[in-house]
């Protein structure tokens, strides 16, 4: 994961600012910085899992490049998004159905790039 001043520094060169928020998982302290933006999109994958009573694998890297982290995901253990900016962004809902595609399937959710809202559909990993 980038830190976030590279963020705020990158988003200042070409013209936007991409804010950093917080995946919480409160069961073992564990929290993931995710841009505001995956962080929107995943909320939403987390949500309708959870919500449903299925718990899933999430894989994420660490953000000081030590690795990735596995993190079973359960209805039992809260989970907090904590956002840093001040506007909820639009969603790409064939990202929406990516990341969801990746979390129904037997490797777990990895947050995958975020496609071009008129692509084609992502087909499934092998």
């Amino acid at each position: 994961m980038v830190h976030a001043a590279i963020l705020e520094w990158l988003g200042a060169v070409v013209g936007y600012a991409r804010t950093v928020g917080k995946l919480i998982y409160t069961g073992l302290g564990f929290s993931f910085d995710i841009e505001d933006r995956a962080l929107a999109h995943l909320r939403v994958i987390f949500m309708n899992k959870l919500r449903r009573g299925e718990p899933f694998m999430f894989h994420h890297t660490a953000g000081d490049g030590s690795g990735t982290r596995s993190s079973w995901i359960h209805p039992s253990i809260p989970v907090v998004f904590h956002f840093y900016g001040s506007r909820a962004p639009v969603l790409n809902r064939r990202w929406v159905e990516d990341l969801m595609r990746e979390a129904n399937g037997p490797h777990g959710l990895t947050v995958v790039p975020e496609p071009d809202p008129d692509s084609p559909l992502m087909t499934e990993r092998a």
